[in-house]
């Protein structure tokens, strides 16, 4: 089939780096006059931890994302272009995507707005799994953890899709795609790369743009505007009083990558290595050079988070020199008197080995741990932040209960008689926490279509 001509230049509105995070409604008003081919927003990430694919729940507020919704909403019908907006819900299971969903049919009754809208789903059945598994064709990437069936199958997993269900979804007709986990630079490419634009300039453009303003100077959360032509790109921030240059939009390649020069893609590798960055005045950047190399597998990165128990924490404080000098003799002993403790306490109802008391020290080792440069200087204050997971919620609280009061009053050698070692600013000092989650993968889907892992419902939403 004979690639599409594309069109002397191609405008992508990248309104904000994720939807709910905001931007100026002016910022916007600034990006819809210069007339973009299509407008396209990230609305998620594992940045925030495994909670949110763990729990289906989103990060940033119900009104938080109707604001930025609706506003985007009314763009696209003014303009009549395609709205893509992926990893709805920020994790992009099936219960974000449905969550945005709902959002987009109240906004288009208040609205009086009529669209054709696309549901790309990304959650991944066990049984699938399974099959693609024993196949061999689900793959650990580098660093990833060890991986069993019963981790596969148990939790909640999504795969990350790249730009050909989206494409599909707008070749049938969408005008609004609401897509499920998906790569952040997908969003913004799937129309270019449809329309035959350079491969290696559309990726680099998506790269670019799928924070929004956060590569500007200063970050912001606000959008940017590319305007993609046969041998480069130029892009520049909405907000008129932000400005772009080469450093920060060269450096931006880095963010959420472990390679300066090498993104991987569902469909291959951005090379940025040759990539040149000019300014064209005091706020926009001119953008050339890098090409995009097709991999010798289709592959989705898989996301999995399963459930590890209930949590109680407990803050406090520490300002003693001699209790700090002690801490590395006292902490483990203390470990050992709350296992007992546990075994006490509960009768032998609850194993000590299914209960993690831990405790993490700010302003030693709490970061950086034994990286720390400064490591071995005086320290003269602490915080403490104890966590105690478990079973279930009732035990984690129980637990914490005892190990804070223990905490509280550490045996320190060189005191005589009861003393304090921690101050706790709250009373009481333990705070559920509730459910907490992990990672379970760190894996690629080898599919045998990049549409595969996913299912697209299409419906007509009017007021």
């Amino acid at each position: 089939m004979t690639a599409p001509t594309p069109p002397p230049e191609i405008r992508i509105l990248a309104p904000t780096g994720a939807l709910g995070a905001g931007f100026r409604a002016e910022s916007l008003e600034r990006g819809v006059a210069l007339r973009p081919h299509v407008i396209a927003c990230d609305a998620g990430s594992t940045d925030s931890g495994p909670a949110y694919l763990g729990s289906g729940q989103p990060k940033l507020s119900r009104e938080a994302v109707a604001r930025d919704l609706r506003l985007l909403l009314k763009a696209r019908d003014r303009l009549g272009v395609p709205l893509i907006i992926g990893s709805c819900g920020t994790s992009g299971r099936d219960a974000g995507v449905d969550l945005v969903a709902g959002i987009a049919r109240e906004i288009a009754v208040q609205e009086a707005l009529s669209f054709k809208l696309a549901l790309i789903y990304a959650d991944q059945d066990p049984g699938h799994l399974a099959q693609r598994y024993a196949e061999g064709r689900i793959r650990p990437l580098d660093g990833a953890p060890p991986l069993d069936l019963h981790t596969l199958t148990s939790g909640h997993v999504v795969a990350m899709m790249g730009v050909e269900p989206i494409q599909q979804a707008l070749s049938e007709g969408a005008e609004v795609v609401l897509a499920g986990r998906a790569s952040d630079t997908a969003l913004y490419a799937a129309v270019p790369h449809a329309l035959g634009a350079d491969p290696g300039l559309v990726w680099h453009a998506a790269k670019t743009v799928e924070c929004g303003a956060a590569c500007a100077v200063p970050p912001a959360a606000d959008g940017l505007f590319v305007h993609l032509r046969d041998d480069h790109f130029d892009v520049e921030p909405l907000d008129p009083e932000l400005r772009l240059t080469p450093h920060s939009v060269a450096a931006h390649t880095l963010y959420e990558n472990a390679d300066p020069f090498l993104i991987t893609e569902p469909s291959g590798t951005l090379d940025t290595t040759d990539a040149t960055y000019a300014a064209l005045d005091d706020r926009r950047v001119r953008v050339s050079g890098a090409v995009y190399r097709p991999g010798t597998d289709y592959t989705n990165k898989l996301e999995g988070s399963q459930l590890i128990g209930y949590q109680t924490i407990a803050v406090g404080g520490i300002r003693d020199r001699v209790v700090i000098e002690q801490l590395p003799q006292l902490l483990p002993k203390a470990q050992d008197y709350f296992r007992a403790k546990i075994r006490d306490v509960f009768d032998g109802r609850v194993d000590p080995d299914d209960v993690k008391v831990d405790y993490r020290l700010y302003g030693r080792d709490a970061v950086l741990g034994p990286l720390d440069p400064a490591r071995d200087e005086p320290v003269h204050e602490l915080g403490v932040l104890i966590t105690v997971t478990a079973p279930t919620q009732e035990i984690a609280h129980a637990v914490a209960t005892f190990v804070a009061h223990a905490s509280s009053h550490l045996p320190v050698p060189e005191y005589a008689g009861l003393a304090s070692t921690i101050a706790y600013p709250f009373s009481p000092p333990e705070t559920d926490r509730g459910p907490a989650y992990r990672f379970t993968l760190h894996h690629v889907l080898v599919p045998d279509t990049p549409h595969e892992p996913f299912r697209t419902v299409h419906e007509e939403v009017a007021p």
